[in-house]
């Protein structure tokens, strides 16, 4: 398929980039595509980035048919624009799609279509330390029905906004607090899928957890209420006795391509790695044992988020003098050295998408 550009009359600039926050801004341009039951995706194009038009019947506002993706392009040190492991996110943006019956993308396509969205909004990727271009495509059901249905129409759009640090105090640790009254996912339902729904489920306890002094919450899994699933949307790692443990993904919790990104690092760096079942009581004993070393949440956004404090039925541990540990400070300066372009790509992670 042949793409339609339609660039925008009214340019935009890149704000202040110790001024962007996270997810404010949005670059001149986002590429839409739709799908047809029976003639499948088609009309692709890049337009500029703007209001569009939707039924308010259409079926995402009342059955929240809907998934997204979130993936970064890097300026690197030597100006050229790249993104880090895209397909392995758009694969997984297609496992989200199979949750809950949305069609699969082909994922060749759009990817070359994100590069050339990429290319012609590429001054609006920051430079500064800590700075990125986020990507964001997302799909909605577009039938005009309010009977319950799996849509026959939907709408895909990659929108972008540069954006600087997740968390506006920086790489620093944070106090979490262990959730033990609501629930987010269980096996077999959306835990494991990028989908509106699964975000909103645990909006409540993060609003509560933060009027408290929490930066997120804990999840604890949703039958016993005694094994640790997620940090809020980010995978969680723990290093006990120079092991780092992390729950496997059982269909409750998100595969993060930054928790895949770690467990290739560390297995390559010599480090111990073990995905396993793990109560927060183990959590707790390991800590008065003086076994537990360092917990950190490792997720797109933030790449690598510290844990300083551990708060659970009142109860609060301090890991690791409430300072960065070094695991987690070398794996955060590994990953980001290689999507700044300042260490060797190893890999095969970074895809070239521009020369500034």
């Amino acid at each position: 398929m042949d793409i339609l550009v339609t660039k925008t009359s009214k340019p935009g600039t890149l704000p202040q980039e110790d001024k962007l926050g996270f997810g404010k801004y949005f670059t001149d341009h986002m590429f839409v595509m739709d799908y047809q039951e029976g003639k499948g995706w088609h009309s692709p194009k890049i337009v500029p980035y703007g209001e569009f038009p939707i039924y308010p019947s259409a079926l995402v506002f009342h059955y929240g048919q809907a998934t997204f993706e979130g993936m970064k392009a890097y300026r690197t040190v030597d100006d050229r624009i790249v993104l880090f492991r895209p397909k392995d996110y758009l694969n997984r943006f297609n496992n989200s799609n199979k949750a809950v019956c949305i069609p699969p993308i082909e994922v060749d396509f759009v990817h070359q279509a994100l590069k050339k969205l990429i290319e012609i909004d590429k001054h609006w990727v920051p430079g500064s330390v800590g700075t990125s271009l986020y990507i964001r495509p997302f799909i909605i059901a577009t039938d005009p029905c309010v009977g319950v249905k799996v849509s026959d129409t939907y709408k895909l759009f990659v929108i972008m906004s540069p954006v600087g640090a997740y968390y506006a105090s920086g790489f620093k640790p944070v106090k979490i607090k262990v959730e033990d009254n609501y629930t987010r996912a269980v096996k077999g339902g959306l835990g494991e899928a990028k989908t509106s729904a699964n975000y909103a489920a645990g909006m409540k306890a993060g609003v509560e957890a933060k009027k408290e002094g929490f930066a997120q919450v804990l999840w604890l899994d949703a039958l016993e209420r005694k094994y640790i699933e997620e940090i809020g949307m980010m995978n969680i790692l723990f290093k006990i006795n120079d092991e780092i443990i992390t729950p496997p993904l059982a269909g409750s919790i998100l595969s993060g391509r930054t928790r895949l990104t770690i467990i290739d690092l560390a297995n390559d760096l010599g480090l111990k790695v073990t995905e396993r079942k793990i109560s927060i009581l183990e959590i707790y004993e390991a800590h008065e044992k003086g076994q537990l070393q360092e917990v950190f949440g490792a997720g797109t956004a933030a790449v690598i988020s510290p844990v300083g404090e551990l708060t659970w039925k009142g109860k609060t541990i301090v890991v690791n003098d409430n300072k960065t540990g070094p695991t987690a400070q070398k794996l955060f300066d590994t990953i980001t050295g290689i999507q700044y372009g300042k260490l060797e790509d190893k890999y095969g992670w970074i895809d070239t998408v521009a020369k500034l």
